[in-house]
């Protein structure tokens, strides 16, 4: 069962929160309504994957390691603003 937590309310019984994900599965954390994250235990399926993954180089290592995605650009922002001109 999955619990919904709000940021303030998982800060304040963060103990409690990992207590749960422990016993009952995943915990989402909100924020405005909207699942920021997801507490999951190193014991359920999905956590052990990631610590497995993760190996003892740490979580760092683990996104690293990461297929490389090529081929993307980012869009050039352009400000309505005029160009300030300094020292001219």
């Amino acid at each position: 069962m999955t619990t919904t937590w709000q940021v303030q309310e998982a800060k304040n019984r963060f103990s409690e929160m990992l207590e749960r994900a422990r016993s009952e599965g995943p915990q989402v954390i909100t924020r405005h309504g909207r699942a920021v994250a997801q507490v999951v235990s190193t014991s359920s399926p999905v956590g052990g994957l990631l610590m497995q993954s993760a190996g003892s180089d740490g979580f760092a290592s683990y996104l690293l390691g990461a297929p490389k995605v090529g081929g993307l650009e980012t869009p050039v922002r352009r400000s309505r603003k005029a160009a300030l001109t300094l020292g001219g």
